[in-house]
């Protein structure tokens, strides 16, 4: 522990807030909160803390702390610091999920849709179906028996729609705004759990048309009324009374929490929703700030009630929440309460061999890859990779991970300016020092590891430019590759030497993923790119296509092929005179009609 840190544990307040773990690189790496400061920042500096929270320790070097005047502003500030640091200790507490809801849209002639977008838009919206299929199945069977509109044509232009008799805007004289309230009414009533009454009148309608001997139309009724029984359906877990609930317990296990949400929706269980993630907080603090962010940050609409287990703070909630939160302790409430958390329990269980094997191979494997090293753990890897064919469009890449997984967003693709032919270490010390340039001047991020793809040649380029040129130091590893072209070696230090690394361990399958992403992504670039120039070159040969028109032709085409079998009216919607896009079929289609 730093004089630093030992300096501030001392002089914490014993008052609500929350509290921020920076890493050496002065980054939010994790944020909490707590009744008391003093008694919660000081645990984690405790020394009895698991496996887990030791990992987060190690990389603290600072942190900084908020006092608030009362426990929900502390709860408060805490999701909002979340939001706004995206700390990576936090991101597991995420849930990305984003479940469908039927929508009856604010308009003249309002539509039945499906939405994964709640917003203050008038429109009213019934769910949400954690199972997409429900909420298809329920809009196609509403769309046959309410003749709502589906096209946004105008009065008199038909869609098919209206001539099955399932939408009626587009009839040449609409029905009137009254008439078109029932018919939303009926909607509203039917997802409201009026499905009963709307049954039974379906049926007193098939009655009639058999009676009538119109069997076809007897029959559409009865597979209507069926519809309505399978989606329908009762379920065993059910209230007596219409109130949409949602019902949240959980269960602890090795420093993880799985979080379960029953959606009781018109008296019924219709999906729950599942949430694992590492927890470093207090258990019920922890599932306090997840239930405030599940509904502030997620999006998720909030029920009219809300239950939680014993003893969670639900005075707490209801004023953050502005909802009815309530703790049951007896009769069918209780106990969809206590089914939440037995199924919290058996999902963790289910879920923690595989969260285990995650670990092994991405976190724990990166750990023991920095032991094999003799390095601190390189929790962010980037590595490059150059890609040219005989000196033509020599491009490179880089990819980023961060705790052994792949960071897409921060990938980039760097096409070589300055070096001419194929020279695979001029091009490395170009790349290199335009990256870390740019991190230098954004004050960005530097890597704990830097990976090379390549051996000794383009690791002293490397380092030259590391060392030499702008002062950082930073280790840095080359990847040697075998006659099939696979990892074969992790070369470090200079002289570079080999790294003894066991071919069947989670180390070495971690450097094979890297060495295989960054290969696959400069591949793709320097492919992308040799198309386009293929492309480019062909066109400037053809008379009447000068700069302008070769890039609207570059944007519009993906190929040669593809614009080559364009038509002559599509080449003239992009603005091209006809006797220039004859020219160019023409001209593209030259050696075709020579054969």
């Amino acid at each position: 522990m730093s004089k630093q840190i030992k300096e501030k544990l001392a002089v914490l307040p014993a008052e609500p807030g929350c509290y921020l773990m920076k890493d050496k690189h002065n980054t939010v790496i994790y944020v909490g909160k707590s009744k008391r400061l003093k008694n919660r920042v000081r645990s984690y500096f405790a020394g009895a803390n698991d496996q887990k929270t030791q990992r987060l320790v190690q990389e603290i070097v600072d942190f900084e702390y908020i006092v608030t005047s009362s426990e929900i502003e502390a709860l408060i500030l805490e999701m909002n610091l979340i939001k706004k640091y995206d700390p990576k200790y936090n991101v597991l507490l995420k849930d990305d999920k984003s479940y469908p809801y039927l929508k009856i849209t604010n308009e003249r002639h309002p539509r039945l849709i499906i939405t994964r977008k709640v917003v203050k838009d008038k429109g009213k919206y019934f769910g949400p179906y954690p199972n997409v299929l429900a909420a298809r199945e329920t809009k196609k069977l509403l769309d046959r028996i309410y003749p709502l509109r589906k096209c946004n044509n105008p009065p008199g232009k038909h869609c098919l729609y209206y001539h099955l008799d399932q939408c009626l805007a587009c009839a040449k004289t609409p029905p009137s705004a009254e008439r078109y309230k029932d018919i939303v009414q009926d909607v509203v009533s039917f997802l409201n759990g009026g499905h009963k009454t709307i049954k039974k009148t379906l049926q007193e309608k098939m009655q009639a048309a058999s009676e009538d001997m119109n069997y076809e139309r007897a029959m559409e009724l009865r597979d209507q009324v069926q519809h309505i029984d399978a989606i329908m359906e009762q379920q065993k877990m059910t209230l007596n009374d219409q109130v949409n609930r949602d019902v949240f317990h959980y269960a602890i296990d090795k420093g993880w929490m799985c979080v379960q949400v029953f959606f009781i929706r018109q008296g019924k269980l219709i999906e729950r929703d599942v949430s694992i993630f590492p927890f470093f907080d207090d258990a019920e603090e922890t599932f306090t700030t997840f239930i405030g962010r599940f509904y502030l940050h997620q999006n998720h609409p909030k029920p009219k009630q809300i239950l939680v287990p014993a003893p969670i703070d639900f005075e707490l909630l209801t004023e953050l929440l502005e909802v009815d939160v309530t703790i049951p302790y007896r009769g069918r409430k209780k106990e969809l309460v206590e089914l939440a958390g037995q199924n919290a329990e058996i999902a963790l269980k289910e879920k923690f061999s595989i969260i285990e094997r995650d670990e092994e191979r991405t976190i724990k494997a990166v750990e023991q890859l920095g032991e094999k090293l003799q390095i601190e753990t390189p929790h962010r890897i980037e590595a490059f990779d150059n890609s040219n064919i005989q000196g033509t469009d020599p491009v490179s890449a880089m990819v980023v991970f961060i705790d052994g997984r792949p960071q897409k967003k921060e990938y980039r693709k760097y096409k070589v300016r300055d070096v001419k032919g194929p020279d695979d270490y001029d091009t490395m010390r170009e790349v290199v020092r335009r990256r870390y340039t740019r991190v230098l001047k954004e004050n960005l991020p530097l890597p704990d590891l830097i990976l090379i793809d390549g051996s000794k040649g383009q690791m002293s380029a490397a380092l030259d430019v590391l060392e030499n040129e702008l002062g950082l130091d930073i280790p840095l590893c080359g990847l040697a590759k075998d006659d099939k072209h696979k990892t074969s070696e992790l070369l470090y230090g200079y002289p570079p030497t080999v790294v003894p690394l066991d071919r069947k361990s989670q180390e070495f399958y971690l450097i094979q993923r890297i060495q295989d992403e960054v290969h696959r992504f400069a591949i793709t670039f320097h492919r992308q790119l040799r198309g386009k120039s293929a492309f480019k070159s062909e066109l400037d040969s053809i008379p009447g296509v000068g700069e302008k028109r070769r890039k609207l032709l570059l944007t519009h085409f993906k190929s040669v092929t593809e614009m080559k079998e364009a038509s002559l009216d599509t080449l003239k919607r992009l603005g091209i005179p006809t006797p220039t896009a004859e020219t160019i079929l023409a001209h593209l289609n030259k050696e075709e009609d020579l054969d």
